[in-house]
C-alpha cells in the first residue's frame, strides 16, 4: 500500500495553508505554518514576495496538488478517481468530492475516531475498524448509505478507544453521519453533498486540470 512519508509539514507550507495533516498540532503554535507561513526550500523566504500573476496552469496544478494531500492520495490513486466521477451524472467537480468524502479512513475521521486522516488509515490498517459487522482493513473501502462503521468489539478495551469515549461527546460530526458516541459508531444516513464537505477546495479548477 503506497502512501508519502514525507514530512507533512512542508506540505502545508507549500500549500500556503494549514491543511490539518497532523491533527491538533496544526492548532498549536508548534504548527510550522505558524512559525514559518512560506514555502519550503532554500529559496522559500523569497518566493512570498514575488510579484505576478500566477498562470492559469500553476492554479490550477496547485488545487489538485492541494486536494491529493488533504486526502492523503499519491497521483495515479487521485487521477483513478477522477476518471471515476466524470463517468458519473452529475457535476464531475462535485462527485469527485464525494468520492473523497466515502472513503473509509475519511468516515473514520469524521466520526471523531482519529484525530487526522494519516491517523484514520493506520486504524483501518491495523484492524480495529468494522464494515457492516465486518472487519476490514482497506482504507479506501468507499461506503454508501445504510453503512454502519464501528470500533471493532475486540479492540474497544484498549486504552485509547477507552480514553476516547469519555472525550467523545463533543466531537462534531457531519450531518451526513449518525454517530454513536457510546458505541463508537456511526450510520451512513446519505452520501454528502457538496455543501456538507467543508474542505477549501474549488473542485472546478482540478478539472480544468485534468480537461487539458
Amino acid at each position: 500500500m503506497a502512501r508519502y512519508t514525507g514530512p507533512v509539514c512542508k506540505l502545508c507550507r507549500r500549500e500556503g495553508e494549514k491543511l490539518f495533516l497532523k491533527g491538533s498540532r496544526c492548532l498549536t503554535n508548534k504548527c510550522a505554518m505558524e512559525r514559518r507561513a512560506y514555502p519550503p526550500g532554500q529559496h522559500g523566504p523569497q518566493r512570498q514576495f514575488r510579484r505576478g500573476r500566477a498562470s492559469d496552469y500553476l492554479l490550477q496544478l496547485r488545487e489538485k496538488q492541494k486536494a491529493r494531500r488533504i486526502y492523503g492520495l499519491l497521483e495515479r490513486q487521485f487521477s483513478n478517481y477522477f476518471k471515476n466521477a466524470e463517468q458519473q451524472p452529475g457535476l464531475t467537480g462535485s462527485n469527485l468530492l464525494i468520492l473523497l468524502e466515502s472513503r473509509l479512513d475519511n468516515v473514520v475521521y469524521r466520526m471523531g475516531l482519529a484525530s487526522s486522516r494519516a491517523h484514520a488509515r493506520q486504524l483501518v490498517s491495523h484492524g480495529h475498524v468494522v464494515l457492516n459487522g465486518r472487519k476490514i482493513d482497506v482504507p479506501s473501502a468507499l461506503v454508501s448509505a445504510g453503512d454502519t462503521v464501528a470500533v471493532r468489539a475486540e479492540s474497544t478495551s484498549r486504552p485509547y478507544f477507552r480514553d476516547l469515549r469519555q472525550e467523545y461527546d463533543d466531537r462534531q460530526a457531519p450531518r451526513w453521519l449518525s454517530v454513536n458516541p457510546e458505541a463508537l459508531s456511526a450510520e451512513v444516513i446519505d452520501l454528502p453533498k457538496r455543501e456538507d464537505i467543508d474542505v477549501t477546495l474549488n473542485e472546478q479548477l482540478i478539472v480544468e486540470y485534468y480537461s487539458r
